[in-house]
């Protein structure tokens, strides 16, 4: 069993391959920011057909990542999902490198993630006078340049991992007792990478 705060460590590969489909990292970032929805809501907003959207959704259940959520909806006709977990998921490189298979894997939705971010970050640009200067003057972008070992990349990340879920959990306490007010769900992006000098 994880730590609590701690997100799911994918092993298994045929789970991993879940995610190479990128519609379905596409809904499960949606589904993820909304809490709930349908697969009729979700459809809307990537323009596809309520019935394809709802057998990916489908197939995010049946291996764990999605859940149908209960007490949704008056009529009982449409089913209302959710995430399996509100910590997400995550997996390491060197748990599929032994084979082309797994590796294969690693790539495809490591470029899907990296896709679908530069498509939420891009949408935010094209947007950006739309949001107002207390929001654009807030947002950032920065790059550093360090010189670390891998254990000391490894700490920064634990350091700033723990850093994001204390925000997260200040924003959730904070709507949790009504202050919405000025709140809006906030994407940060961190890589963290080796490159030749």
């Amino acid at each position: 069993m994880r730590p609590p705060h701690e997100p799911e460590q994918i092993t298994d590969l045929s789970r991993l391959r879940a995610f190479m489909n990128p519609l379905r990292m596409q809904l499960y970032r949606l589904l993820y920011a909304a809490g709930t929805a349908t697969a009729s809501q979700l459809a809307e907003h990537v323009d596809e057909t309520p019935s394809l959207v709802s057998y990916h959704l489908r197939k995010l259940a049946e291996h764990g990542f999605v859940t149908q959520a209960n007490g949704q909806g008056a009529d009982g006709r449409e089913r209302w999902w959710q995430v399996a977990s509100e910590e997400g998921w995550g997996f390491r490189d060197s748990d599929f490198a032994d084979t082309p298979e797994g590796a294969a894997a690693v790539g495809a939705v490591t470029r899907g993630i990296l896709t679908t971010r530069i498509a939420q970050y891009r949408a935010y640009l094209d947007q950006k006078s739309g949001w107002g200067n207390a929001w654009t003057d807030a947002a950032f972008s920065s790059e550093w340049l360090l010189d670390l070992t891998p254990a000391e990349l490894a700490e920064m990340s634990d350091e700033l991992e723990a850093l994001a879920r204390r925000w997260r959990e200040r924003g959730k306490a904070a709507k949790a007792a009504g202050d919405t007010e000025d709140r809006e769900h906030v994407s940060v992006h961190l890589y963290g990478f080796p490159f030749p000098s």
